[in-house]
């Protein structure tokens, strides 16, 4: 059969994909996709172009049963019924099925496909199933050919928003949205069907007067949405920046020069965006914060891994949760996969023991070896002697850094990001002094003691002073005093396998 790539669609990758698959005579095919009705009109173009009229195309669910709209026609059979009929069939063409994805174990309906491909081999003719997800009996192995319709790509979801914000604009509506805003807009919308698009912005523009960048608000409601369905990835959003940082300038740097990555200039100048980031450390020292700054900077959507949901069994087996959980967060990319206390779930000994733990380990290794999605993973650890080697080389993660307690001028920005996020006068404050006073603390020590300090001076109905904090700071007996053992241990482990996330004081 020879199918002229007539398509306008926007989707070049699946639908050249699908085209090669039938121009090769495949005669069954099963095409992953959320979107039926839009892989049907591909197919109903595929199938004008190549049968002119001269054939069937035949669509069959499980609710109206067998309709072949080339002769406006239909039989109420259910899928046994409709696989004999559709294999006498003396006519070439495109025989649809959308319900089978889930009727693939029944022996009945795999003895009806693997006669349909030995009829339908040779004669123009195809039978296609639709459905979200295909998990193929080992009898059907041979027989079925297994392709991904994917979700919109970039260029569609900007001619979907493009178009609809052009449609406002002709009703009188005034669209106040800079290509920035339009940018973000744009990968806001990664990862949904085009109805989904179409349903986020119509709830987003809703009675709407003036259309400006407040409507990524809603979108942002919509992708969180969208991760809860997923059950294991969670749509983090934050306000924290990269200034609410204090120090670590080595690990900023390094994520600013890195900003433009994701862009089509870094694209048509030959970078490639980086793939990942591992943050270890002692626990409270920023690793979180740092995460979350970089989504901000970054301006990417951040989404979190949990991996307790991973390998609790609760969705389906973890290594089939696992491999869901990075196909959607390859269908949202652009955007940043946290991984959280990553030893936990990828350590040395689940990847020896030859168990789920060590599959997963595996898979990740080799996802991040070879992924091509601009999913940047960011991952952080705390106990770093527990990371198999494997992880820590190059080529996984684009750099390894090494958070430690903070230094001398780090206590102070802490503290001055702390007691300036709850409106406090700094002139009241003696920074170096605090600093002095809390050294060898971590920056979740001290903003407990800003939170502890707030809470003792309303408490009295009067503005925190410096003496609030020195109170809590003599009846605070750090981590690092409690666990002087293992911190030791930690910063001698990272010495020689991750770089400082900051610049030594006097430097």
């Amino acid at each position: 059969m020879s199918i002229v790539n007539q398509s306008t669609s926007i989707r070049q990758s699946a639908i050249k994909a699908i085209k090669d698959v039938l121009s090769g005579g495949y005669p069954v095919v099963a095409i992953e996709t959320w979107e039926e009705d839009s892989t049907i009109s591909t197919l109903a173009g595929f199938y004008n172009s190549a049968f002119k009229g001269n054939g069937y195309f035949v669509v069959w669910d499980s609710q109206n049963g067998l309709c072949n709209n080339t002769l406006n026609s239909s039989k109420l059979l259910n899928a046994v019924g409709s696989l004999e009929e559709i294999q006498k069939s003396d006519k070439p063409g495109f025989y649809i099925f959308k319900d089978l994805s889930e009727k693939l174990a029944d022996t009945e309906i795999q003895r009806r496909i693997k006669n349909v491909y030995t009829a339908f081999r040779g004669k123009n003719k195809f039978l296609i199933l639709l459905g979200a997800k295909f998990t193929l009996p080992i009898n059907l192995n041979k027989d079925i050919t297994i392709l991904d319709y994917k979700l919109p790509e970039i260029n569609e979801i900007k001619y979907l928003v493009d178009d609809y914000l052009s449609a406002l604009s002709k009703r009188n509506i005034q669209i106040d949205i800079s290509n920035e805003d339009k940018e973000q807009i744009y990968t806001a919308l990664k990862g949904f069907t085009s109805p989904e698009i179409r349903f986020a912005l119509n709830k987003a523009c809703a009675l709407k007067k003036t259309i400006d960048n407040s409507i990524l608000t809603t979108l942002h409601d919509e992708k969180e949405q969208l991760a809860r369905k997923d059950g294991v990835l969670e749509y983090v959003r934050s306000s924290e920046t990269i200034d609410d940082v204090g120090g670590l300038e080595n690990l900023k740097e390094w994520l600013v020069k890195r900003r433009k990555l994701f862009t089509p200039e870094a694209i048509a100048a030959g970078l490639r965006p980086p793939r990942g980031l591992l943050m270890m450390g002692i626990s409270g020292c920023g690793k979180s914060l740092s995460v979350k700054a970089i989504s901000a900077l970054w301006s990417l959507p951040l989404f979190r891994l949990d991996m307790n949901k991973v390998y609790s069994g609760a969705y389906e087996t973890p290594e089939g949760t696992f491999s869901r959980a990075i196909k959607n967060i390859e269908a949202v990319a652009p955007a940043i996969l946290w991984i959280d206390e990553i030893e936990g779930g990828i350590s040395s000994s689940t990847a020896k023991d030859g168990s789920t733990g060590s599959h997963i380990f595996s898979a990740f290794l080799t996802w991040m070896q070879e992924k091509s999605s601009d999913v940047f993973v960011a991952a952080t650890a705390n106990r770093i002697d527990l990371l198999p080697a494997e992880i820590i080389r190059k080529g996984r993660f684009d750099q390894v850094f090494f958070i430690d307690l903070p230094n001398d001028s780090e206590r102070e920005h802490i503290f001055r990001v702390h007691l300036q996020k709850r409106h406090n006068d700094l002139s009241n404050f003696d920074l170096p002094l605090l600093s002095v006073a809390t050294e060898f603390w971590n920056g979740a020590e001290i903003e407990s003691a800003v939170e502890a300090a707030m809470i003792e001076a309303f408490s009295r109905n009067e503005p925190m002073n410096q003496d609030d904090l020195y109170t809590i700071i003599r009846n605070t007996v750090p981590l690092s005093r409690t666990m002087a053992e293992q911190i030791k241990f930690i910063k001698n482990w990272a010495a020689e396998r991750a770089i400082s996330a900051s610049i030594s004081d006097g430097k």
